[in-house]
């Protein structure tokens, strides 16, 4: 038996490939399922099944391509309903690959299907579960994401992830291993680790929401108190899993198509493509075709497409750094955007050379920054996230995060000056970005970000003005 995780940083998910004696079952694929096939190939063995732990609202899962190029059947857990042939396995239904066993144990709460799926290694011991977004390390999946499609509040749906938890996974021994679906970075919970294994006994230990004592009320309450909304995409992603998709390869091919400036200008004004320029914030900063989002491959890139964007069948043209197209168009692909008309031929290089209209961001240094902001006089928006700025923020500056831009835009004065900063510069331009295609110039953004505010002499404080906090 050989049990790998495949972890992916930008979306922090697992997927994990089991293999025992010439089959293999896959759990909670990513959307591109290339490397999956070519590791069953490498390793000569053969796709059994195909398991999903639930409907995920945060990625695109693999599991209709991977089917199709192997045969083998998806499996969800009771009360799964799909618009394709799945196996709806029952509470406590067992599936063999090679010598090894998996049991179903239905753990609603996170979703009304999610499913943990219990390894049994050759022995029939208890090896490890797959629990996907029911429980993570240090955290367990957030109760709020299915209360329409269960027609269940979130406490309730609280309450369903609290038994589960106690009668389906806490009973398990000790030193069972546990794989979660996510880890930290993902908006599926809010306290997650950063490590991505761990045992049942350690997480008793450790995992706020596993306290032996812990009563039903207060769990409901621990688990829903300081949940953020959504992003956006989560439904669409949601539905895509559930009805189905195009497959990878359409994807990749039409993403892949390269337009020349002149054509990536008429394909823009034709279509009403919103220009996304994958490229880092230092080089968007310099020079970019006018009315461009700016969100860099290097960083966040798939959470924060989707909680910008957030409509999934919006038409997207892009700019990226010359090589790095495809790994543009997967990397959106595994959030649901599918619809990428090419990218520009060239990069903005080429655009430039060409003698069309550029535009650039108003950007300076933390030190140029603080000789020239007043405190008290000038607004400061910072757009990092609220724990950020509850830890340390500059005095007198207003919290706005940059994944809800869309609901402050409009309270901005287009006419008053602001100064703009994130940690390090990643976030503030996709913010400038935004703020740029929709009129707004009068700002000036920070490089560097807190990061390198935080080393000038600017008065600093831990205190939360909270009128100052904007809340979602």
């Amino acid at each position: 038996m050989n049990v790998e995780q495949i972890y992916t940083g930008c979306l922090a998910q697992g997927a994990y490939y089991i293999t025992s004696n010439g089959e293999a079952a896959i759990i909670d694929p990513l959307r591109e399922i290339q490397p999956y096939l070519d590791r069953l190939e490498r390793d000569n063995v053969k796709l059994k099944y195909i398991f999903e732990t639930h409907f995920h609202a945060d990625f695109v899962s693999g599991h209709l391509d991977l089917s199709r190029k192997t045969g083998a059947p998806i499996v969800y857990g009771p009360n799964a309903n799909a618009g394709f042939d799945i196996i709806v396995a029952q509470d406590g239904q067992e599936f063999h690959v090679g010598n090894v066993t998996f049991k179903v144990l239905h753990t609603p709460g996170h979703t009304m299907e999610s499913t943990t799926f219990l390894l049994k290694d050759e022995t029939g011991m208890d090896h490890a579960i797959f629990s996907g977004d029911t429980l993570f390390i240090g955290d367990v999946g957030r109760p709020d994401l299915a209360q329409k499609a269960a027609s269940l509040t979130m406490e309730q749906l609280a309450a369903t992830l609290y038994h589960s938890l106690r009668d389906k996974i806490m009973t398990l021994p000790d030193d069972v291993l546990v794989y979660p679906a996510h880890g930290a970075g993902s908006a599926c919970g809010k306290n997650m680790s950063k490590e991505t294994v761990s045992t049942i006994g350690n997480q008793k230990k450790f995992n706020y929401a596993l306290r032996a004592d812990m009563t039903e009320a207060e769990f409901v309450k621990e688990v829903t108190d300081g949940l953020t909304p959504p992003p956006g995409y989560f439904g669409m992603n949601v539905a895509m899993n559930k009805q189905g998709y195009e497959s990878f390869d359409k994807i990749l091919s039409q993403g892949m198509k390269a337009l020349a400036p002149r054509e990536f200008e008429v394909a823009a004004e034709e279509t009403g493509a919103l220009i996304l320029d994958t490229r880092s914030h230092k080089e968007f900063a310099l020079g970019f075709v006018p009315q461009s989002i700016n969100i860099g491959l290097t960083g966040e890139f798939a959470p924060y497409v989707g909680a910008m964007i957030v409509d999934v069948k919006q038409p997207i043209l892009l700019i990226t750094e010359p090589g790095r197209e495809e790994e543009a168009v997967t990397r959106l692909s595994r959030v649901g955007f599918d619809n990428v008309l090419g990218h520009l031929k060239g990069g903005f290089e080429a655009w430039a050379k060409e003698g069309l209209e550029t535009d650039k961001v108003n950007r300076i240094s933390a030190e140029e920054f603080a000789s020239r902001v007043k405190i008290g006089e000038d607004m400061i928006v910072d757009v990092r996230k609220e724990g950020e700025y509850a830890a340390e923020h500059l005095e007198d500056a207003y919290s706005k995060p940059v994944a809800y831009i869309n609901d402050w835009i409009k309270d901005i004065n287009p006419d008053q000056h602001f100064y703009l900063h994130c940690a390090a510069g990643y976030r503030s331009m996709i913010a400038a970005s935004i703020l740029q295609a929709r009129g707004y110039r009068n700002f000036t953004e920070v490089d560097g970000g807190f990061n390198a505010i935080a080393k000038t002499s600017l008065p600093k404080t831990d205190y939360i003005c909270q009128s100052k906090v904007m809340k979602p």
